[in-house]
């Protein structure tokens, strides 16, 4: 199988560079299946209905969040009727939404996608290496599923690679988000997982992290906050990474960064 997951979405800039470039990469890379992190989405804090529907005309196939799921007012109700958008698995019992979901692809493939979310300097939720593990003992790679995806919404790397080893073995592909900066560090582990820090984000990469810079600065050099934080408008790059899995195992054959847009150095699979 081959699957596309571009990094945290962040703002206008970011949704544009999803428009712009994931039907040109669904195609040329004759992708069975597509996953969108859109928690930035909506002016940098969560996401809309509206926006969820403008990523599935683009070739989403599923859309999952992080620890800004519920900033948008309106997303909760959505959220519980809404299948392909996915927020942290380890937020507590009776939470709207959902963290995992199963996919039908168009060939018949079964694809698992599972958000979880550290707790190192994040929010405490409840512990995400049990939730992880209780939602794979429910059906093994290449029995149940064809691919089993699990994105780690995280600040710490040293947490991500934990869970990342946590999966080895056991999943497809292990992705972090929510640092927003692409890490150097794709590899297939030892039990056959691919695995990347972080995917980066698709955004304004002349910014902070997606953010126009003078308020983060103005917040770093004189400790007071004095406006709101708001997405860089200039041109946006799609970073994310893509991954090709061996039908009768459902383990990582190839993974590799792809970036399309303005500010990175290009790269996009052959």
């Amino acid at each position: 199988m081959k699957l596309l997951y571009c990094g945290d979405v962040v703002g206008r800039s970011g949704r544009d560079a999803i428009s712009e470039h994931l039907p040109t990469l669904r195609k040329q890379l004759a992708l069975d299946f597509v996953v969108v992190n859109g928690e930035n989405a909506a002016s940098g804090f969560g996401i809309t209905e509206k926006i969820c529907a403008g990523f599935y005309e683009a070739g989403a196939d599923c859309i999952v969040l992080g620890n800004h799921s519920f900033d948008q007012k309106d997303i909760m109700s959505y959220m519980s009727e809404d299948a392909r958008l996915i927020r942290p698995i380890n937020y507590p019992e009776g939470t709207p939404g959902r963290g995992a979901s199963a996919f039908k692809t168009r060939a018949g493939k079964t694809v698992l996608v599972v958000q979880v979310m550290g707790r190192v300097f994040m929010d405490p939720l409840d512990d995400p290496f049990a939730a992880v593990d209780k939602i794979l003992k429910s059906g093994r790679l290449a029995q149940k599923y064809d691919f089993i995806l699990i994105d780690v919404h995280g600040e710490a790397t040293s947490e991500k690679m934990a869970l990342g080893h946590f999966c080895d073995g056991r999943v497809s592909a292990v992705v972090g988000s929510h640092s927003h900066v692409p890490t150097a560090d794709t590899q297939i582990l030892p039990g056959g997982t691919g695995y990347q820090t972080d995917a980066g984000m698709c955004g304004d990469y002349n910014s902070v992290i997606g953010m126009e810079k003078e308020e983060p600065i103005r917040r770093f050099t004189r400790k007071i906050p004095s406006s709101r934080f708001t997405p860089a408008l200039g041109p946006g790059t799609l970073c994310g990474i893509y991954i090709e899995t061996d039908d009768k195992t459902g383990f990582t054959t190839r993974i590799e960064p792809v970036r399309i847009g303005a500010r990175l150095l290009q790269h996009v699979p052959d």
